[in-house]
């Protein structure tokens, strides 16, 4: 009996997690299917940074990131891991909830990037971190990071104000 309740509780304990871990970050198994929810021409300003749990300069730069979608209600912020689908609960959920992130977060899991790295920018070597602004079929592309909240928020104020 107690190794049925001790059971149904252990499962009961990881599908609570699982939902947590869905609700916190969205996964994408294919770049054509990030692309196509993502990568969409509307009215939004999407301001798109691709980094990883493992990138200092990523991490670095993320509260800057947290800081505009806070401030910035012109833009949508969203930060794309390129962490392992394996890292997913025990270093991308716990990095997210110990630095509490507010932006949407999504993991990019193809990891076949030679196939849709120059889809993102033609000129993009694939270093992290790196930055897409979207506005309808205007874009933007910075493979660097930001050094504070002001260069980053100058670039993307820049951006918008193109005509």
């Amino acid at each position: 009996m107690i190794k049925k309740v001790i059971h149904h509780l252990s499962v009961l304990l990881f599908v609570a997690f699982s939902v947590q871990a869905q609700e916190k970050v969205t996964i994408y198994e294919t770049y054509e299917d990030f692309a196509k929810n993502i990568l969409i021409e509307d009215e939004n300003i999407y301001v798109i940074n691709f980094w990883a749990t493992w990138c200092a300069p990523c991490i670095k730069e993320l509260p800057y990131f947290e800081k505009l979608n806070a401030e910035n209600k012109n833009v949508k912020v969203i930060l794309v891991s390129l962490d392992s689908k394996k890292d997913l609960d025990k270093k991308l959920i716990p990095f997210i909830d110990k630095r509490k992130l507010k932006s949407k977060v999504l993991l990019l899991a193809d990891k076949d990037y030679n196939s849709w790295l120059y889809k993102v920018d033609a000129d993009w070597s694939g270093a992290i971190p790196a930055t897409l602004l979207l506005n309808g079929k205007k874009k933007q592309f910075a493979e660097r990071d930001f050094e504070n909240f002001d260069e980053l928020n100058q670039y993307v104020n820049s951006f918008i104000n193109l005509k």
